[in-house]
């Protein structure tokens, strides 16, 4: 939901963020569906104190059964069709908050599910959010990054350029990726458009194979 710029420090700005990190985000934003959620794997999430390093993804498009989108512009779907960059919070079984990252051109319909991240900061937070200890417990899964991060149905429609949930470009090499079918589908259940990095702990299971 142009390979994504690496951040440096030099010239900082206003709101904090580097100033090669809008250029990198832009970039991401303007990839494929497949390719940006390979693409987001490296990537930091970050809201509400606490942030994680992305470690698996899912891709979403409007011409698969699997997506929201494939309906169409509905009061629940709508957020999909918008510019890329929003992002897209459901309620999955009436349960857990959602997140995804909106892509592909304004009127196409795809984003990139966040399904697990490895926690780097604002660990204390995410452990009295999720009340567990376990580190590699917290944010696996797309349904416990969300409690750990505090990103609830209220940020659904949010622009990510401006906040509050960001995201940072890798300040390390990519990880290799694992590729496998996405998981919890019914539909379109075969296309290998699950992306994680390889040998992470982090990762939900089950883990794919590589």
């Amino acid at each position: 939901m142009r390979k994504a710029a690496t951040r440096t420090r030099a010239g900082a700005h206003p709101t904090g963020r580097t100033t090669t990190e809008p250029a990198a985000l832009d970039a991401l934003l303007a990839l494929g569906v497949v390719q940006a959620s390979r693409a987001l794997v490296g990537w930091t999430l970050e809201h509400g104190g606490a942030s994680g390093r992305i470690v698996e993804t899912e891709a979403y498009h409007e011409t698969e059964p699997a997506c929201h989108a494939h309906v169409g512009r509905t009061g629940r779907t709508h957020v999909l069709f918008e510019a890329p960059g929003a992002a897209y919070v459901y309620r999955s079984y009436g349960i857990h908050a959602l997140f995804n990252v909106v892509v592909e051109p304004e009127g196409v319909g795809a984003a990139v599910l966040v399904r697990a991240l490895e926690p780097l900061s604002g660990l204390d937070t995410m452990r009295a959010r999720r009340a567990l200890d376990a580190p590699e417990q917290l944010c696996s899964g797309p349904g416990k990054l969300t409690q750990a991060l505090g990103i609830d149905l209220e940020l659904n429609g949010s622009d990510l350029r401006t906040g509050p949930i960001r995201l940072r470009p890798p300040d390390t090499p990519a990880p290799r990726l694992a590729v496998g079918p996405r998981i919890g589908i019914t539909k379109a259940a075969d296309l290998p458009w699950r992306f994680c990095a390889a040998g992470n702990r982090h990762v939900s299971t089950p883990r794919p194979r590589g």
